[in-house]
């Protein structure tokens, strides 16, 4: 339980920062986004999984999962060089799609089993979008990297996902390698701006 707590407390200041990291950088650039209760509520709505993932007894098993996902930080490389290119926690769909580089931290939930706090994960990483049709509005493509804690165990994660509805829907396919904790993560990724 008290593992619970640290982890949402730590999502709690993460957020925090972020609103303060993006308040500062609205004084240099008053054309970005702002968060707002309306902002903040939907963020809450977790993007659903679906985990494949090896057991130590070598035996494969399937559990729902859930995520949700904050941008501390986003430097866009597609949008017009006249925009500041920089974004804290809110991120435009355009901003994000039209090419950019992220770094993301995204809380999981997995119905694995065991005591409720074990089946909290955390993941921490670099990922990249790259427009396909009408500069990402239509479809974009985002490779990434991360580390996931979970169970007390660590281990990278490699990504690759295709994004469409300007961003708003993306199919997400994640794999860990690691032995004795082989996961693969299919996640219908869910995004409100």
């Amino acid at each position: 339980m008290a593992r619970l707590r640290i982890g949402w407390c730590a999502l709690a200041c993460l957020a925090a920062v972020g609103v303060v990291g993006n308040a500062t950088a609205q004084q240099v650039d008053a054309t970005g986004p702002h968060p707002s209760l309306v902002w903040f509520a939907t963020q809450l709505l977790p993007s659903p999984q679906l985990v494949v993932h090896e057991t130590e007894h070598d035996e494969t098993k399937v559990a729902f999962g859930a995520q949700w996902q904050v941008t501390p930080v986003l430097y866009s490389f597609g949008i017009h060089r006249s925009q500041n290119p920089w974004r804290t926690v809110v991120v435009e769909p355009i901003v994000r799609q039209s090419g950019s580089i992220e770094w993301h931290i995204t809380p999981h939930y997995f119905s694995m089993g065991g005591s409720f706090s074990n089946r909290w994960g955390l993941r921490s990483g670099i990922r990249s979008y790259v427009p396909v049709v009408q500069r990402g509005d239509y479809l974009s493509l985002s490779f990434g990297v991360s580390m996931l804690r979970v169970q007390g165990g660590t281990s990278v994660v490699y990504e690759a996902g295709s994004h469409v509805l300007f961003g708003f829907v993306g199919l997400m396919v994640g794999y860990s390698p690691t032995p004795g904790a082989r996961r693969l993560f299919t996640t219908l990724q869910l995004r409100f701006f």
